[in-house]
């Protein structure tokens, strides 16, 4: 008797399924959201009436409150997507960020309250719903998809998801007034709930849902063990130099742009846009990369060595237009474009019961770091001017970036169907 068996998937069959096509999509939506407030920033606060200096100032803490938001979010939404599922949290951190990107484009219309006031708090409800998306679908595609694909999986849902920062900037730029882009930005998050619905719950965390003894998003379990501990803190240590590139030198262009006595003025917004560019074109690559070396660390400590000769061009080659300084931006995201590599080693370094809450909670730590870089880079400016201030804040974030990433333990092609003794 002939037994049947089903047809084996080809590699793009893997790569272009449906869970991959809606994280990729998903994560394109979480990241114009994400960068919309860095895009509008200026234009948006001086239209509710604060100088160009209130608004920098102001605006920076605006965006504190965004990445404080992403902080607590990565924490309920990392340990929810271990407890109910990776679904659960993919369907309720869009809601959030959608329903809140709405409102942000009523802002002028509010005469009841503070409308900076009401600004800050919304970027944080904002920040709580945007924690959730990358690490869900980075967790649910590593876990679908074979260990020899899971690298570049991942890299094309980064590599098309970051192409949102570039249509934001875009989309503001063609709309012509910034609430309509907060409006555009909420609804492609409530239509995306609809691809959603076909989605499937990954195999791995379904096999140990009815296992009572195993404690599935437990955050207190990353400090009660000291290795899994270190690497814990070497994850997030490996993000911090995207986060400085993109959150000091990027969005606060146009300070280092002044510094530099350039003429014209650096419109942070396209720093930004060609940053993320950048970024879009290294995920995409970084996962050939990675599969080429056969080594995740070796894939990401040279694309951060590439970030960091950028950095250096950026602060002290001593270019004098804007232009110049929008194609180092481009330089830096390209380096840093290891973003997807390091949320999927996030997810490899720990078992089944732990992965969703660790692959959403660090990259949210990294994102929450730029608040105390912020606070550091206001800090040492008038002592030192804002190029060495850059620097400063800039060695730290490398110099933690290089030690974690190089004794961080290799997952290339590790298997992930384990859980965590806790």
């Amino acid at each position: 008797m002939q037994t049947s068996t089903l047809p084996q998937k080809t590699t793009s069959q893997h790569l272009f399924s449906l869970p991959v096509i809606v994280a990729a999509l998903g994560y394109f939506v979480d990241i114009y959201d994400l960068q919309l407030f860095g895009i509008v920033r200026i234009p948006s606060l001086l239209s509710l009436g604060l100088t160009p200096d209130e608004a920098d100032a102001v605006g920076i803490t605006i965006l504190d409150y965004q990445m404080i938001g992403l902080l607590l979010g990565g924490l309920f939404w990392g340990m929810l997507g271990d407890k109910k599922g990776r679904l659960s949290v993919l369907f309720g951190s869009i809601i959030t960020y959608s329903l809140a990107n709405i409102a942000c484009g009523f802002i002028p219309h509010l005469n009841f309250v503070d409308k900076v006031e009401a600004y800050k708090w919304l970027r944080f409800v904002a920040g709580l719903g945007l924690a959730g998306e990358l690490g869900a679908g980075i967790t649910l595609v590593s876990e679908i998809l074979p260990k020899n694909l899971r690298a570049i999986g991942t890299s094309l849902v980064a590599g098309i998801g970051l192409a949102g920062a570039v249509v934001g900037t875009f989309t503001v730029r063609l709309a012509g007034d910034w609430t309509i882009a907060y409006f555009i930005g909420g609804g492609l998050g409530i239509l995306l709930l609809l691809l959603r619905v076909g989605v499937i719950e990954s195999g791995m965390f379904k096999g140990i849902t009815q296992d009572k003894s195993i404690s599935k998003g437990n955050f207190l379990a990353f400090f009660t063990d000291r290795k899994r501990f270190a690497k814990y803190m070497k994850c997030i240590g490996m993000g911090l130099p995207t986060w400085f590139s993109i959150g000091i030198l990027a969005y606060q262009s146009n300070q280092f742009g002044v510094a530099m006595g350039i003429a014209e003025p650096v419109e942070p917004a396209l720093a930004i846009m060609w940053g993320y560019i950048g970024v879009s074109l290294g995920d995409l690559a970084s996962g050939f990369i990675s599969q080429g070396l056969h080594s995740r660390k070796k894939a990401i400590a040279l694309m951060m060595a590439f970030a960091l000769a950028g950095v250096l061009l950026f602060l002290f080659a001593g270019f004098k237009s804007p232009d110049a300084l929008y194609a180092l931006c481009c330089w830096l995201g390209l380096g840093t474009g290891y973003w997807a590599m390091f949320v999927t080693v996030a997810a490899e370094q720990f078992g089944t019961n732990l992965r969703a809450t660790a692959a959403t909670t660090i990259p949210n730590f990294v994102r929450g770091a730029l608040v105390p870089m912020n606070l550091l880079f206001v800090y040492l400016k008038p002592s030192f001017g804002v190029i060495m201030a850059g620097f400063l804040v800039g060695a730290v974030a490398y110099s933690i970036g290089f030690y974690s990433t190089l004794t961080i333990p290799e997952t290339h092609g590790k298997d992930l169907d384990f859980v965590e003794d806790v």
